[in-house]
């Protein structure tokens, strides 16, 4: 796969993509996209865990952090909110890489159920 520039009139997916402040777009080469993995190319990651951060209520938009076990960094996450109308308002990872954050509200209540869930794996 290869990256171009954006052309002004290439379509509404590009339009879409400009307007999030990309500038660039993907763009399907066959000649490589189809070629069959490379052993230098493939990567796997032993040892991963999932770490989870049951669901709890708590003030809207305060943060909940699971973190790793030591010695290991956060590779992705995610977080859910629950209840009535519940909005997620960030999904995150912590700025040392050490977990994921997750925070959220519900329109007219005081607290929002959070859920939060990290990946992590030796750093």
């Amino acid at each position: 796969m290869k990256l171009r520039a954006i052309a002004p009139a290439a379509g509404l997916l590009t339009v879409a993509l400009a307007a999030a402040g990309t500038g660039w777009v993907a763009e399907a080469d066959p000649a490589t996209d189809n070629a069959p993995a490379r052993d230098s190319t493939v990567r796997s990651v032993e040892g991963y865990q999932l770490v989870r951060l049951d669901n709890a209520n708590v003030p809207n938009f305060q943060r909940r952090t699971v973190s790793c076990p030591a010695g290991e960094k956060a590779l992705g996450g995610g977080a859910e909110a629950r209840g009535d109308e519940a909005v997620l308002i960030g999904s995150f990872p912590a700025d040392d890489g050490s977990g994921w954050i997750g925070l959220g509200r519900r329109p007219g209540a005081g607290d929002v159920g959070i859920s939060v869930f990290v990946i992590c794996a030796k750093a």
